[in-house]
């Protein structure tokens, strides 16, 4: 815990107050801040905060969506994205992401999806993507971002960006990120989870920007219509402390480029064991996570009594000791072999093992970091020595 964040959080637990839906002005003019800084200006009447982004995503699906309204969304996404177009009875659409990396739809299977959709009765309105990916950890490139962005909105979709990991890139002086709210800010919403990267995941708090349009202005005010009815207000003191998260203090700055570099090391690891041992992954880029295939290995896993992603994540999580889950909650097909593996687990069971972790010049070195990376190699050298026995005699 980021001891000036807890000061700043202790100081208003007295506050007896309620936020305001949306945001306190405070709040909004910070959002604002966080945002030009990134190149995306805009105006505290056109934020909204939330607690967490999956109330904003809700209230956003619900704005826009409506009745008779259908949403989009890559192949693989983030977990909780499909379930609330679900929870408002809106059916959901995965579109393949290209090869070289995920959070944003292939933009020919876009476009033949769309006509699909339609051809069958249905009526696309809503595209969810996100250029630093979970699950994938994979960063989109620009000009697949252009054509996916262009496809989009000349089919008249609204895009929803998730930029929650988007301050997390392992190497930000080589990879190229860019916002589609940038190429096409009248189309797009900018949703941002602050436990990403700012704050802790215990502490709800999510900010949405929305277009500067007459449109971008119905929509604001449709979700604050539905955060209203949902009772979806950001406690007093973790509004204090998002504000403060936001301003982006040296302290906030500091601690977290220290977790981006260590996360990156241990997903440079990972990915080394992964892949040494013959499954596919593509080289994280961002966030705290790695997405692995493991088709190549899947008569030793059939031997083992795997044969889909539940089977598979059932086996890595008991043999890893963290969970393992399988693709099929990312919206992969059951039958494909692949799991997220998050680094966080590997960084110690306790506080005081990944604070040694932060601090430590040679994190990798350490015993409980080098214990849980050798128990994920072993996982997978095994697997590897299997496929080996199995290949026929030459």
């Amino acid at each position: 815990m980021l001891p000036e964040l807890s000061a700043v959080l202790a100081a208003a637990a007295d506050r007896a107050d309620a936020q305001p839906v949306g945001g306190a002005p405070a709040l909004l003019e910070a959002a604002c801040g966080y945002w030009t800084r990134r190149g995306l200006p805009c105006v505290p009447d056109r934020i909204a905060a939330g607690p967490g982004a999956p109330a904003l995503l809700l209230a956003i699906t619900a704005a826009l969506a409506g009745e008779g309204a259908d949403i989009l969304v890559p192949r693989p996404c983030a977990a909780w994205w499909a379930p609330y177009a679900r929870l408002l009875g809106r059916p959901v659409f995965h579109v393949p992401t290209p090869a070289e990396s995920g959070g944003v739809p292939d933009p020919y299977a876009l476009l033949e999806t769309v006509r699909r959709v339609r051809a069958e009765g249905g009526d696309p309105r809503l595209l969810v993507l996100s250029v630093a990916d979970d699950p994938t950890a994979t960063v989109a490139p620009p000009e697949l971002l252009h054509e996916t962005v262009e496809a989009a909105t000349a089919e008249g979709l609204h895009l929803v960006s998730d930029e929650t990991w988007r301050d997390t890139l392992h190497a930000p002086h080589e990879t190229v990120l860019l916002s589609p709210a940038e190429m096409w800010p009248d189309e797009v919403t900018v949703v941002t989870d602050l436990a990403g990267a700012l704050l802790p995941a215990g502490w709800p708090a999510a900010v949405a920007r929305f277009p500067a349009t007459a449109a971008g202005r119905r929509l604001h005010a449709r979700v604050l219509d539905v955060l209203t009815a949902l009772g979806a207000r950001l406690a007093a003191p973790v509004a204090a402390a998002a504000c403060y998260a936001l301003d982006e203090p040296p302290p906030v700055t500091e601690r977290r480029e220290a977790t981006v570099r260590l996360h990156a090391r241990v997903a440079a690891a990972a990915y080394s064991a992964v892949v040494a041992a013959g499954a596919l992954a593509r080289p994280p880029q961002a966030g705290r996570h790695l997405y692995a295939d493991l088709a190549p290995l899947r008569e030793p896993l059939a031997a083992r009594g795997v044969g889909d992603a539940q089977e598979l994540e059932d086996l890595l999580t008991a043999r890893l000791g963290m969970p393992a889950p399988g693709g099929h909650r990312f919206g992969d097909d059951l039958g494909a072999l692949r799991v997220r593996l998050a680094t966080g687990p590997l960084l110690g069971g306790t506080d005081e093992e990944r604070t040694e972790s932060l601090a430590s010049p040679a994190p990798l070195e350490l015993p409980h970091v080098r214990g849980a990376l050798v128990s994920l190699k072993s996982a997978f050298d095994d697997l590897r020595d299997d496929a080996q026995r199995w290949e026929a005699p030459r």
